[in-house]
Protein backbone atom coordinates (compact mmCIF):
# COMPACT_ATOMS: atom_id res chain seq x y z
CA UNK A 1 0.00 0.00 0.00
CA UNK A 2 1.66 3.24 -0.52
CA UNK A 3 -0.15 7.03 0.57
CA UNK A 4 0.79 9.97 -0.14
CA UNK A 5 -1.18 12.93 2.05
CA UNK A 6 -0.18 16.55 1.42
CA UNK A 7 -1.01 19.31 4.09
CA UNK A 8 -0.12 23.24 3.43
CA UNK A 9 -1.11 25.50 6.02
CA UNK A 10 0.09 28.90 4.62
CA UNK A 11 0.08 31.26 8.07
CA UNK A 12 1.70 34.83 7.85
CA UNK A 13 5.55 34.86 8.65
CA UNK A 14 5.04 36.54 12.06
CA UNK A 15 2.76 34.32 13.18
CA UNK A 16 4.65 30.87 12.35
CA UNK A 17 7.62 32.15 13.65
CA UNK A 18 6.02 32.58 16.78
CA UNK A 19 4.13 29.37 16.99
CA UNK A 20 7.05 27.43 16.50
CA UNK A 21 8.85 28.92 18.98
CA UNK A 22 6.79 26.93 21.58
CA UNK A 23 7.07 23.56 19.87
CA UNK A 24 9.73 22.39 22.26
CA UNK A 25 12.44 22.74 20.16
CA UNK A 26 16.07 24.48 20.50
CA UNK A 27 17.57 27.36 18.58
CA UNK A 28 19.25 24.54 16.39
CA UNK A 29 15.70 23.02 15.18
CA UNK A 30 14.46 23.56 11.88
CA UNK A 31 11.08 24.49 12.75
CA UNK A 32 12.11 28.04 13.45
CA UNK A 33 13.26 29.18 9.95
CA UNK A 34 11.50 32.50 10.60
CA UNK A 35 8.18 32.06 8.76
CA UNK A 36 7.52 31.01 4.90
CA UNK A 37 6.42 26.90 4.48
CA UNK A 38 8.69 24.07 4.41
CA UNK A 39 8.53 20.77 2.74
CA UNK A 40 9.26 17.73 4.23
CA UNK A 41 9.74 14.37 2.42
CA UNK A 42 9.08 11.49 4.30
CA UNK A 43 9.43 8.10 3.08
CA UNK A 44 8.55 5.28 5.05
CA UNK A 45 8.53 1.17 5.24
CA UNK A 46 4.94 -0.74 5.57
CA UNK A 47 5.57 -3.49 7.81
CA UNK A 48 3.57 -5.77 9.66
CA UNK A 49 2.36 -2.62 11.32
CA UNK A 50 0.32 -1.38 8.21
CA UNK A 51 0.80 1.78 6.78
CA UNK A 52 -2.10 4.01 8.86
CA UNK A 53 -0.16 5.17 11.96
CA UNK A 54 2.20 6.81 9.95
CA UNK A 55 0.12 9.18 8.44
CA UNK A 56 -1.55 9.85 12.18
CA UNK A 57 1.83 10.37 13.21
CA UNK A 58 2.76 12.82 9.89
CA UNK A 59 -0.85 14.79 11.06
CA UNK A 60 0.18 15.36 14.52
CA UNK A 61 3.69 16.13 13.47
CA UNK A 62 2.34 19.10 11.00
CA UNK A 63 -0.04 19.98 13.39
CA UNK A 64 2.36 20.41 16.30
CA UNK A 65 4.69 22.30 13.18
CA UNK A 66 2.65 24.95 11.74
CA UNK A 67 3.97 26.04 8.32
CA UNK A 68 5.23 22.68 7.52
CA UNK A 69 4.25 20.19 4.84
CA UNK A 70 4.88 16.46 4.85
CA UNK A 71 4.77 14.54 1.74
CA UNK A 72 4.74 10.79 2.81
CA UNK A 73 5.50 7.66 1.19
CA UNK A 74 5.02 4.31 2.60
CA UNK A 75 5.69 1.47 0.40
CA UNK A 76 6.13 -2.50 1.13
CA UNK A 77 8.71 -2.27 -1.11
CA UNK A 78 9.78 1.54 -0.66
CA UNK A 79 13.32 1.01 -1.77
CA UNK A 80 11.77 -0.14 -5.70
CA UNK A 81 9.82 3.30 -4.93
CA UNK A 82 12.25 5.75 -4.17
CA UNK A 83 15.79 4.44 -5.49
CA UNK A 84 14.87 5.70 -9.28
CA UNK A 85 14.99 9.26 -7.82
CA UNK A 86 17.63 9.34 -6.25
CA UNK A 87 19.78 7.99 -8.66
CA UNK A 88 18.44 10.76 -10.33
CA UNK A 89 19.57 12.90 -7.01
CA UNK A 90 15.81 13.26 -6.17
CA UNK A 91 16.52 12.34 -2.34
CA UNK A 92 13.80 11.65 0.62
CA UNK A 93 14.53 13.91 3.70
CA UNK A 94 13.79 11.16 6.23
CA UNK A 95 13.59 7.56 5.29
CA UNK A 96 13.08 5.07 7.80
CA UNK A 97 14.18 1.16 6.22
CA UNK A 98 16.14 -1.09 8.08
CA UNK A 99 19.62 -3.52 7.27
CA UNK A 100 18.48 -6.66 6.47
CA UNK A 101 16.28 -6.07 3.76
CA UNK A 102 17.07 -8.32 0.61
CA UNK A 103 17.58 -4.91 -1.38
CA UNK A 104 20.46 -4.02 1.11
CA UNK A 105 19.49 -0.04 0.45
CA UNK A 106 20.75 0.83 3.88
CA UNK A 107 23.62 -0.84 3.61
CA UNK A 108 24.49 0.34 0.43
CA UNK A 109 24.46 3.65 1.48
CA UNK A 110 26.33 3.39 4.36
CA UNK A 111 28.97 1.56 2.79
CA UNK A 112 29.91 4.63 0.57
CA UNK A 113 29.49 7.03 3.30
CA UNK A 114 25.94 8.81 1.86
CA UNK A 115 24.12 8.92 5.74
CA UNK A 116 23.85 12.28 8.02
CA UNK A 117 25.48 11.92 11.29
CA UNK A 118 22.89 11.87 13.66
CA UNK A 119 25.03 12.35 16.58
CA UNK A 120 23.91 16.37 17.13
CA UNK A 121 20.20 14.80 16.82
CA UNK A 122 20.97 12.92 20.16
CA UNK A 123 21.17 15.99 21.71
CA UNK A 124 18.33 18.24 20.75
CA UNK A 125 15.04 18.34 22.76
CA UNK A 126 12.36 16.38 21.91
CA UNK A 127 9.37 18.22 20.19
CA UNK A 128 6.96 19.57 22.81
CA UNK A 129 8.74 17.84 25.65
CA UNK A 130 11.47 19.14 27.71
CA UNK A 131 13.86 16.07 27.65
CA UNK A 132 17.01 15.61 25.32
CA UNK A 133 16.22 12.78 22.75
CA UNK A 134 19.36 10.86 23.98
CA UNK A 135 17.93 10.93 28.04
CA UNK A 136 14.18 9.19 26.64
CA UNK A 137 15.94 6.45 24.33
CA UNK A 138 16.28 3.04 26.45
CA UNK A 139 20.08 2.24 27.67
CA UNK A 140 22.07 0.35 25.16
CA UNK A 141 20.11 1.22 21.80
CA UNK A 142 22.86 3.71 21.10
CA UNK A 143 26.22 1.33 21.81
CA UNK A 144 25.59 -0.78 19.41
CA UNK A 145 26.51 -1.31 15.77
CA UNK A 146 22.83 -1.15 14.43
CA UNK A 147 23.17 2.22 15.21
CA UNK A 148 26.74 3.43 14.99
CA UNK A 149 27.62 1.17 11.59
CA UNK A 150 31.20 2.45 11.11
CA UNK A 151 31.95 1.44 14.83
CA UNK A 152 33.27 4.88 15.52
CA UNK A 153 30.62 6.17 18.12
CA UNK A 154 28.47 8.27 15.66
CA UNK A 155 25.13 7.55 15.48
CA UNK A 156 23.68 7.59 11.67
CA UNK A 157 20.90 5.01 12.14
CA UNK A 158 17.78 6.44 14.67
CA UNK A 159 16.28 3.39 16.52
CA UNK A 160 12.86 2.72 15.75
CA UNK A 161 10.84 0.04 16.56
CA UNK A 162 12.42 -2.61 18.52
CA UNK A 163 11.13 -6.21 18.66
CA UNK A 164 12.40 -8.66 21.53
CA UNK A 165 13.00 -12.05 18.92
CA UNK A 166 12.64 -15.20 19.75
CA UNK A 167 10.53 -18.86 19.31
CA UNK A 168 6.86 -18.44 18.95
CA UNK A 169 4.59 -21.81 19.68
CA UNK A 170 1.10 -22.42 20.63
CA UNK A 171 1.38 -22.32 24.33
CA UNK A 172 -2.39 -24.31 24.27
CA UNK A 173 -0.56 -26.92 22.47
CA UNK A 174 1.67 -27.83 25.20
CA UNK A 175 -1.43 -27.79 27.22
CA UNK A 176 -2.96 -30.23 25.58
CA UNK A 177 -0.12 -32.69 25.42
CA UNK A 178 1.26 -32.11 28.67
CA UNK A 179 4.44 -31.19 26.86
CA UNK A 180 6.99 -28.81 29.26
CA UNK A 181 8.61 -25.89 27.68
CA UNK A 182 12.44 -26.88 26.88
CA UNK A 183 14.95 -24.80 28.46
CA UNK A 184 18.12 -26.60 26.47
CA UNK A 185 18.86 -27.76 23.30
CA UNK A 186 19.09 -31.41 24.39
CA UNK A 187 15.41 -30.69 25.58
CA UNK A 188 14.69 -29.59 22.35
CA UNK A 189 15.78 -32.27 20.33
CA UNK A 190 14.08 -35.03 22.83
CA UNK A 191 10.83 -33.14 21.94
CA UNK A 192 11.33 -32.75 18.65
CA UNK A 193 11.47 -36.46 18.59
CA UNK A 194 8.35 -37.24 20.77
CA UNK A 195 6.43 -34.64 18.66
CA UNK A 196 7.65 -36.57 15.23
CA UNK A 197 6.10 -39.55 16.58
CA UNK A 198 2.63 -37.39 16.27
CA UNK A 199 3.56 -36.50 13.30
CA UNK A 200 4.45 -32.50 14.38
CA UNK A 201 7.54 -30.94 13.20
CA UNK A 202 9.55 -29.35 15.92
CA UNK A 203 10.98 -26.32 14.09
CA UNK A 204 9.85 -24.14 10.52
CA UNK A 205 10.94 -20.32 9.66
CA UNK A 206 9.66 -17.80 7.68
CA UNK A 207 12.33 -16.85 5.25
CA UNK A 208 16.01 -17.46 5.66
CA UNK A 209 16.07 -13.98 6.94
CA UNK A 210 14.91 -14.53 10.06
CA UNK A 211 17.70 -16.19 10.64
CA UNK A 212 19.59 -12.91 11.81
CA UNK A 213 18.07 -12.60 14.87
CA UNK A 214 18.69 -16.62 15.63
CA UNK A 215 22.34 -16.78 14.92
CA UNK A 216 23.00 -13.62 16.75
CA UNK A 217 21.57 -14.83 19.53
CA UNK A 218 22.96 -18.50 19.19
CA UNK A 219 26.22 -16.91 19.22
CA UNK A 220 26.07 -14.54 21.67
CA UNK A 221 25.42 -17.86 23.76
CA UNK A 222 27.89 -19.50 22.79
CA UNK A 223 30.93 -17.30 23.14
CA UNK A 224 29.75 -14.34 25.05
CA UNK A 225 29.13 -9.85 24.46
CA UNK A 226 33.01 -10.43 23.00
CA UNK A 227 32.72 -13.49 20.89
CA UNK A 228 29.71 -11.95 19.29
CA UNK A 229 31.30 -8.42 18.55
CA UNK A 230 34.69 -10.23 16.68
CA UNK A 231 32.08 -12.16 14.42
CA UNK A 232 30.26 -8.76 13.74
CA UNK A 233 33.41 -7.35 13.10
CA UNK A 234 35.35 -9.84 10.82
CA UNK A 235 38.32 -11.07 13.08
CA UNK A 236 40.87 -13.33 11.50
CA UNK A 237 39.60 -16.57 11.91
CA UNK A 238 36.37 -16.05 13.89
CA UNK A 239 34.07 -18.11 11.68
CA UNK A 240 36.21 -21.27 12.21
CA UNK A 241 36.38 -21.07 15.82
CA UNK A 242 34.98 -23.62 18.27
CA UNK A 243 31.79 -21.33 19.41
CA UNK A 244 31.09 -20.66 15.83
CA UNK A 245 31.35 -24.01 15.28
CA UNK A 246 28.92 -24.78 17.80
CA UNK A 247 26.34 -22.46 16.14
CA UNK A 248 26.70 -23.94 12.48
CA UNK A 249 26.58 -27.55 13.48
CA UNK A 250 22.95 -26.77 16.11
CA UNK A 251 21.22 -25.26 12.94
CA UNK A 252 22.72 -28.01 10.69
CA UNK A 253 20.94 -30.38 13.57
CA UNK A 254 17.99 -27.76 13.54
CA UNK A 255 17.48 -28.64 9.53
CA UNK A 256 16.60 -32.39 10.34
CA UNK A 257 13.93 -31.27 12.53
CA UNK A 258 12.40 -28.49 10.14
CA UNK A 259 8.88 -29.01 8.28
CA UNK A 260 9.02 -30.32 4.87
CA UNK A 261 7.29 -27.78 3.36
CA UNK A 262 9.45 -24.91 4.70
CA UNK A 263 12.02 -24.16 1.80
CA UNK A 264 9.32 -24.32 -1.15
CA UNK A 265 7.32 -21.50 0.65
CA UNK A 266 10.40 -19.51 2.42
CA UNK A 267 10.02 -16.25 0.39
CA UNK A 268 8.32 -13.10 0.30
CA UNK A 269 5.01 -14.19 -1.26
CA UNK A 270 4.55 -17.18 0.34
CA UNK A 271 6.30 -16.89 4.23
CA UNK A 272 2.90 -16.68 5.86
CA UNK A 273 2.43 -20.27 4.90
CA UNK A 274 5.30 -21.09 6.90
CA UNK A 275 3.89 -19.30 10.11
CA UNK A 276 0.44 -20.61 9.58
CA UNK A 277 1.90 -23.71 10.69
CA UNK A 278 2.46 -22.86 13.76
CA UNK A 279 -1.20 -21.91 14.34
CA UNK A 280 -2.20 -25.13 12.37
CA UNK A 281 -0.22 -27.08 15.13
CA UNK A 282 1.88 -28.63 11.79
CA UNK A 283 5.28 -27.13 13.35
CA UNK A 284 6.06 -26.45 16.93
CA UNK A 285 8.59 -23.40 17.03
CA UNK A 286 9.11 -20.20 14.40
CA UNK A 287 11.58 -17.55 14.79
CA UNK A 288 10.46 -13.82 14.51
CA UNK A 289 9.40 -10.78 16.26
CA UNK A 290 6.34 -9.51 18.40
CA UNK A 291 4.84 -8.47 15.46
CA UNK A 292 4.22 -11.72 14.23
CA UNK A 293 0.75 -11.81 16.15
CA UNK A 294 -0.67 -8.57 14.61
CA UNK A 295 0.93 -9.98 11.17
CA UNK A 296 -1.70 -13.00 11.89
CA UNK A 297 -4.21 -11.78 13.70
CA UNK A 298 -6.79 -13.11 11.19
CA UNK A 299 -5.23 -16.01 10.05
CA UNK A 300 -7.42 -19.67 11.14
CA UNK A 301 -5.80 -21.39 13.96
CA UNK A 302 -6.51 -24.24 15.88
CA UNK A 303 -8.42 -24.90 19.02
CA UNK A 304 -7.33 -23.37 22.20
CA UNK A 305 -4.18 -21.59 20.47
CA UNK A 306 -2.87 -18.93 22.61
CA UNK A 307 0.57 -17.47 21.78
CA UNK A 308 4.22 -18.53 23.40
CA UNK A 309 7.23 -17.11 23.28
CA UNK A 310 10.61 -17.92 24.81
CA UNK A 311 14.15 -17.07 23.94
CA UNK A 312 16.90 -19.34 22.04
CA UNK A 313 18.25 -22.17 24.20
CA UNK A 314 21.91 -21.51 26.01
CA UNK A 315 23.82 -23.07 23.89
CA UNK A 316 26.26 -24.07 27.07
CA UNK A 317 25.27 -26.14 29.45
CA UNK A 318 24.32 -23.76 32.22
CA UNK A 319 24.41 -20.67 30.04
CA UNK A 320 21.44 -18.52 29.89
CA UNK A 321 18.70 -18.25 26.80
CA UNK A 322 19.41 -15.37 24.85
CA UNK A 323 16.98 -12.79 23.05
CA UNK A 324 18.48 -10.89 20.23
CA UNK A 325 16.82 -7.48 20.22
CA UNK A 326 16.04 -6.47 16.62
CA UNK A 327 14.78 -2.59 15.61
CA UNK A 328 14.15 -0.77 12.77
CA UNK A 329 16.30 2.17 11.95
CA UNK A 330 15.50 5.67 10.16
CA UNK A 331 18.08 7.67 8.77
CA UNK A 332 18.43 10.83 6.71
CA UNK A 333 20.80 10.77 3.58
CA UNK A 334 23.42 13.16 3.26
CA UNK A 335 21.91 14.54 -0.06
CA UNK A 336 18.82 15.62 1.69
CA UNK A 337 17.25 18.65 0.77
CA UNK A 338 15.77 20.15 4.06
CA UNK A 339 18.63 18.18 7.01
CA UNK A 340 17.25 20.41 9.66
CA UNK A 341 13.39 19.56 9.26
CA UNK A 342 14.36 16.00 8.66
CA UNK A 343 16.37 16.31 12.18
CA UNK A 344 13.50 17.67 13.96
CA UNK A 345 11.44 14.46 12.61
CA UNK A 346 13.64 12.47 13.59
CA UNK A 347 13.84 13.99 17.41
CA UNK A 348 9.75 13.52 17.23
CA UNK A 349 9.91 9.64 16.78
CA UNK A 350 10.91 9.87 20.65
CA UNK A 351 7.86 11.81 21.73
CA UNK A 352 5.08 10.41 23.95
CA UNK A 353 2.30 11.60 21.32
CA UNK A 354 4.05 9.45 18.59
CA UNK A 355 4.83 6.62 20.82
CA UNK A 356 1.64 6.19 21.77
CA UNK A 357 0.34 6.51 18.21
CA UNK A 358 2.63 3.84 16.99
CA UNK A 359 1.80 1.38 20.29
CA UNK A 360 -1.59 1.82 18.57
CA UNK A 361 -0.44 -0.55 15.45
CA UNK A 362 2.07 -2.19 18.51
CA UNK A 363 5.16 -0.60 16.35
CA UNK A 364 6.80 0.02 20.22
CA UNK A 365 9.40 3.05 19.98
CA UNK A 366 12.45 2.08 21.86
CA UNK A 367 11.72 4.98 24.72
CA UNK A 368 11.69 4.52 28.31
CA UNK A 369 8.44 3.77 29.80
CA UNK A 370 7.18 2.66 26.73
CA UNK A 371 6.12 -0.16 28.65
CA UNK A 372 3.09 1.50 30.11
CA UNK A 373 0.97 1.79 27.01
CA UNK A 374 1.52 -2.10 26.49
CA UNK A 375 -1.47 -4.42 26.89
CA UNK A 376 -2.25 -8.02 26.71
CA UNK A 377 0.12 -10.09 24.92
CA UNK A 378 2.68 -7.45 24.31
CA UNK A 379 3.10 -7.31 27.97
CA UNK A 380 4.46 -10.80 27.64
CA UNK A 381 6.88 -10.76 25.17
CA UNK A 382 8.51 -7.47 26.12
CA UNK A 383 9.01 -8.87 29.52
CA UNK A 384 11.37 -11.76 27.96
CA UNK A 385 14.47 -9.50 29.48
CA UNK A 386 12.70 -9.33 32.46
CA UNK A 387 12.73 -13.17 32.93
CA UNK A 388 16.38 -14.10 32.81
CA UNK A 389 16.88 -13.83 28.88
CA UNK A 390 19.97 -12.16 27.92
CA UNK A 391 19.45 -9.30 25.60
CA UNK A 392 21.74 -9.04 22.22
CA UNK A 393 22.29 -6.32 20.03
CA UNK A 394 23.68 -5.33 17.33
CA UNK A 395 24.81 -6.34 13.43
CA UNK A 396 27.89 -6.44 11.03
CA UNK A 397 29.94 -3.58 10.81
CA UNK A 398 29.98 -1.69 7.55
CA UNK A 399 32.78 -1.74 5.55
CA UNK A 400 33.52 -0.57 1.83
CA UNK A 401 31.30 -2.39 -0.66
CA UNK A 402 33.28 -5.76 -1.76
CA UNK A 403 31.86 -6.89 -5.01
CA UNK A 404 30.19 -10.26 -5.10
CA UNK A 405 30.06 -10.21 -0.97
CA UNK A 406 26.95 -10.17 1.14
CA UNK A 407 27.63 -11.30 4.69
CA UNK A 408 23.74 -11.80 5.39
CA UNK A 409 23.11 -13.51 2.71
CA UNK A 410 26.37 -15.80 3.02
CA UNK A 411 25.36 -16.48 6.69
CA UNK A 412 21.74 -16.62 6.76
CA UNK A 413 20.34 -17.43 3.02
CA UNK A 414 22.36 -20.35 2.66
CA UNK A 415 20.00 -21.88 5.59
CA UNK A 416 17.70 -23.08 2.81
CA UNK A 417 20.01 -25.26 0.88
CA UNK A 418 21.30 -26.56 4.15
CA UNK A 419 17.75 -27.67 4.98
CA UNK A 420 17.07 -29.15 1.63
CA UNK A 421 20.63 -30.90 1.75
CA UNK A 422 22.24 -28.76 -1.15
CA UNK A 423 25.15 -28.14 0.47
CA UNK A 424 26.63 -29.01 3.76
CA UNK A 425 27.49 -27.78 7.08
CA UNK A 426 30.92 -27.49 6.33
CA UNK A 427 30.70 -25.76 3.15
CA UNK A 428 28.46 -23.14 4.74
CA UNK A 429 31.04 -22.65 7.07
CA UNK A 430 34.23 -21.95 4.93
CA UNK A 431 31.45 -20.15 2.50
CA UNK A 432 30.69 -17.39 5.76
CA UNK A 433 34.63 -17.79 6.65
CA UNK A 434 35.75 -16.73 3.19
CA UNK A 435 33.26 -13.63 3.19
CA UNK A 436 34.35 -12.42 6.71
CA UNK A 437 38.10 -12.28 5.22
CA UNK A 438 36.66 -10.08 2.25
CA UNK A 439 34.84 -8.04 4.37
CA UNK A 440 37.62 -7.69 6.86
CA UNK A 441 40.49 -6.56 3.95
CA UNK A 442 38.08 -3.60 3.15
CA UNK A 443 38.11 -2.42 6.40
CA UNK A 444 41.74 -2.38 6.73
Amino acid sequence: MKTKKVFSLLLVAAMTATLLAGCGGDDKTAGNNGGGSQVLKVAAFEGGYGAEMWQEVVDAFEASHPGVTVELTVDKKIEDVISPGMKAGDYPDVVHLATGREAALTETLTKENALLPLTDVLEMTVPGEDVKVKDKIVPGFLDTLATNPYGDGVTYYAPMFYSPCGLFYNAGLFKEKGWEVPATWEEMWALGDKAEAEGIALFTYPTTGYFDAFTYAALSSAGGSDFFNSCMTYEDGIWESEDASKVFNLIGKLAEYTEGTTVANANNDNFTKNQQLILDNKAIFCPNGTWLPGEMKDAPRADGFEWGFMPIPAVNEGGAGCSFCWFEQMWIPAAAENKELAKEFVAYMYSDEAAKIFAKSTAIQPIVGVSNYLEGDNKMFYSIYDNGATAVMGGFAATAPVEGVNMLDTLCGTVNSIVSGDKTVAEWQAAVEEASDKLRAAME
